[in-house]
C-alpha cells in the first residue's frame, strides 16, 4: 500500500487506536497535484476537523504496524502462524470447504469458515476455483520508495506541526500517458513516494518501473521537495482496480473473500485499507450469526453479501465501477488537460502589461487548438456519466 489508513473504519475495530497504534502522521491536509513536464497546478484541502482524533486518516509504514495490528489479534484470541503458506483447501465428500492445507508437515488446518484475506493475486480463491487469472487491465502495478529525512526538513518542507502529516497524489505527465497516479505521503523522518499505473499500460508502453519513479522524483516540481534524502527500501505491489465489475465470487460453502482478494479497492478515491477493514468486519459479523445458527452453507453465509450491498464498501465501488474503462478511452485526461491547466495558469498568472480579457481570449484560442469545443463538452459529459 501506498501507506495511508483510514482511521475510522480502524477505529471501530480498535478503538481509541492512536492511543498505542505506531503511527507515523496523521494527515490533516490532501493535496492534489496536475502536472505538466516542467509545472504544477495545485488544488489543497487543509481542516483542524482532520486533527482531532480519530482523525480522517494515519500515514503508516507496514513493518511496524502490522507487527502491532496482529498482536492487537492475538490479544483477542487469533492463533497467529508466521512464515505459512496456504496451498489450498480442503473440501469433505460433499465438496464443501472444511479447511486448509499449508506447505508445513502435516499442515492441515480445519475450520467450519475459512476467509480468503490474501490480497489481489489471491491464490486461495484460485485454488477454491473462484477467482480466475486476474486480466491485466484490472490491476495495477505500483512501486515506491521509503526516503529518508530529518523530521525538521519535513515540516519545514510541507509546513506541518509536530505530527501532522499530508499526502499528496499526483497525475498528468508523471505517468506518461499511462492509466495511473503517483504520490507522496508524509512520514515522521521518511517520505514515501510512489507511483502506479494499470498492468497492462505497463507491459504495451514499455517503460520500466524503475524508471518511470526516477522521472518522477527528477521532475522540476518534485526534486527539490527529495533532496538530500535517502532512498532505504524500494518496494512493489499489485493494487486491484477492477473493482466492482471484476468481483470474484465472494461467497460460497464455508468460505468467504474480502479486501483486495475481493477486487475491493476504490482507485479513483485512494481508498483500499478501509474497505479491506470493513469487509473483513463484516465478514466476522456474519460467521458469528453462522455460528449461532450453526449454518455454513452458502446461504448461511449470503449475509455478509447483504452487508457488504448495504454498507458504503459496495455502494462506491458500484458508483465508480466503469471509472478506469473511461480513464483508458478518455487518455487525454491525463495527459492534454493537465497541460492546458498549466499554460492557463501561467498565462493568466503572468503581469506583463496585457489586459486579463485578451489574456482570457487567448487561453480560450489556445485551448481550442488542443481541444474542440465538441471535445471539450463530450469530455465534461462522459466524465459525469461515468463519476456522476
Amino acid at each position: 500500500m501506498g501507506g495511508q489508513i483510514y482511521s475510522r473504519a480502524l477505529n471501530e475495530l480498535v478503538p481509541e487506536f492512536w492511543k498505542e497504534a505506531p503511527l507515523e502522521r496523521y494527515v490533516t491536509e490532501k493535496r492534489f497535484w496536475f502536472l505538466s513536464k516542467d509545472s504544477k497546478v495545485s488544488v489543497s484541502h487543509k481542516t483542524p476537523k482532520f486533527a482531532q482524533p480519530p482523525y480522517n486518516s494515519c500515514t503508516v509504514l507496514r513493518a511496524k504496524f502490522d507487527k502491532w495490528f496482529v498482536g492487537k489479534a492475538i490479544e483477542k484470541g487469533a492463533f497467529y502462524i508466521p512464515e505459512t503458506l496456504v496451498e489450498e483447501v480442503i473440501r469433505n465428500a460433499q465438496g464443501i470447504i472444511i479447511g486448509v492445507k499449508t506447505g508445513r508437515t502435516d499442515g492441515e488446518l480445519y475450520a467450519p469458515v475459512v476467509v480468503a484475506a490474501d490480497g489481489v493475486n489471491s491464490l486461495l480463491s484460485k485454488a477454491a476455483g473462484f477467482h480466475t487469472e486476474i486480466s491485466p487491465e484490472n490491476v495495477a502495478l505500483a512501486v515506491k520508495e521509503i526516503i529518508s529525512m530529518p523530521k525538521n526538513r519535513i515540516q519545514d518542507l510541507f509546513d506541518l506541526e509536530e505530527d501532522q502529516g499530508l499526502t499528496i497524489e499526483i497525475a498528468g505527465e508523471i505517468t506518461k500517458g499511462m492509466v495511473g497516479v503517483g504520490f507522496i505521503y508524509t512520514n515522521k523522518t521518511t517520505l514515501s513516494v510512489g507511483v502506479g499505473c494499470i498492468l497492462s499500460d505497463w507491459v504495451n508502453y514499455k517503460i520500466s518501473p524503475y524508471d518511470l519513479i526516477e522521472e518522477m522524483k527528477n521532475h522540476p516540481v518534485v526534486k527539490p521537495l527529495l533532496a538530500g534524502g535517502q532512498t532505504r527500501e524500494y518496494l512493489a505491489h499489485l493494487i486491484p482496480e477492477g473493482g466492482y465489475n471484476a468481483m470474484p465470487i465472494l461467497c460460497s460453502d464455508g468460505f468467504l473473500v474480502v479486501g483486495d482478494a475481493g477486487m475491493m479497492v476504490n482507485g479513483l478515491h485512494q481508498e483500499g485499507s478501509n474497505l479491506a477493514m470493513t469487509s473483513g468486519k463484516l465478514a466476522a459479523e456474519t460467521i458469528l450469526e453462522a455460528h449461532r445458527k450453526w449454518d455454513f452453507s452458502a446461504r448461511g453465509l449470503s449475509l455478509y453479501k447483504k452487508k457488504l450491498t448495504e454498507s458504503y464498501v459496495m455502494k462506491d465501488l458500484k458508483k465508480y465501477r466503469n471509472s478506469y474503462t473511461y480513464l483508458e478511452s478518455n487518455r487525454q485526461l491525463l495527459t492534454l488537460y493537465p497541460e492546458i491547466i498549466n499554460e492557463a495558469a501561467t498565462e493568466f498568472l503572468t503581469v506583463d502589461g496585457v489586459p486579463k480579457r485578451e489574456k482570457q481570449r487567448k487561453i480560450f484560442w489556445s485551448t481550442l487548438k488542443k481541444r474542440s469545443l465538441w471535445g471539450l463538452a463530450k469530455d465534461a459529459f462522459s466524465a459525469w456519466r461515468a463519476f456522476g
